[in-house]
């Protein structure tokens, strides 16, 4: 049976604000008047979380954090925008959030299970998935979509409106200024796709014949020959009964605002 919320009694929570069974606020901290916070949420101390913020059961804020201040956009003329953020994340020193804005939809989300580090930030009408990393430092733009299990390196950029595909690894210090396909593996400043994230594919259990056909499937996509539609049309009907080929397929099918990050042409 879940406890009542412990308040610090340096802390504020405003009038309006809901706290789940379990929550606990540490000292000096700010809670605002439309904050919702989950079953068993914890912000440990010196956070602030304001707007119209929903934090998940169990997720877990550390000290200094800014969640749900309006966003950093300087369009922005006070719509009521919304964060909501899942179930049992971590959420280090330093990190800050924001909501949406009316170009983007008046939302930014984060799945479950996520961890976001010191110091990265979440740009607004962003949208991240379940069981995705930042390391520290990491600068999520606006309007960008980050998919599952995907992991950012420490000072990564990420450009507005670009995708990051689910599984996939953005290394440190990186700048992207494309879409990186599920997957995949980019590296550099401007990031050039590099291969594919073999070892997150072997941390999370997928089979040899699962990680094979991605190799062929890969230097199919990224050969010499053809457009880059033509080949993807290629690749689709060849594996057509592997799932996670047809992710990347759908990803580029999808399409975006940006181009697609590819091999150096040396490659």
């Amino acid at each position: 049976m879940m406890s009542k919320p412990e308040v610090h009694r340096t802390a504020i929570v405003e009038d309006g604000a809901r706290l789940g069974d379990g929550v606990r606020i540490g000292p000096f901290c700010h809670v605002g008047p439309e904050v919702t916070l989950g079953e068993g949420a914890e912000l440990l101390s010196h956070v602030v979380v304001a707007g119209k913020t929903k934090i998940g059961a169990r997720t877990r804020i550390f000290p200094f954090a800014s969640i749900g201040h309006q966003p950093q956009d300087l369009k922005y003329s006070g719509e009521p925008s919304t964060l909501e953020i899942g179930e049992d994340c971590m959420i280090r020193e330093g990190v800050t959030m924001n909501p949406g804005t009316a170009g983007g939809g008046l939302s930014t989300t984060v799945g479950n299970k996520c961890a976001f580090l010191a110091n990265s930030h979440v740009g607004h009408d962003c949208h991240v998935g379940n069981n995705v990393i930042f390391s520290n430092n990491v600068m999520l733009a606006g309007h960008c979509a980050v998919g599952d299990f995907a992991i950012l390196g420490g000072g990564a950029a990420v450009i507005q409106f670009a995708r990051v595909g689910a599984h996939s690894f953005l290394g440190g210090m990186s700048g992207l200024e494309n879409d990186l396909i599920p997957y995949g593996m980019a590296l550099g400043n401007r990031a050039y796709l590099s291969g594919l994230n073999i070892v997150g594919l072997q941390r999370r259990g997928f089979s040899r014949d699962d990680i094979h056909s991605l190799r062929r499937a890969y230097r199919a996509l990224f050969a010499n020959e053809g457009t880059l539609m033509e080949r993807m049309e290629d690749v689709a009907q060849e594996f057509s009964d592997h799932p996670i080929v047809q992710e990347i397929v759908a990803f580029i099918r999808e399409g975006g605002k940006r181009s697609l990050c590819v091999p150096h042409a040396d490659a």
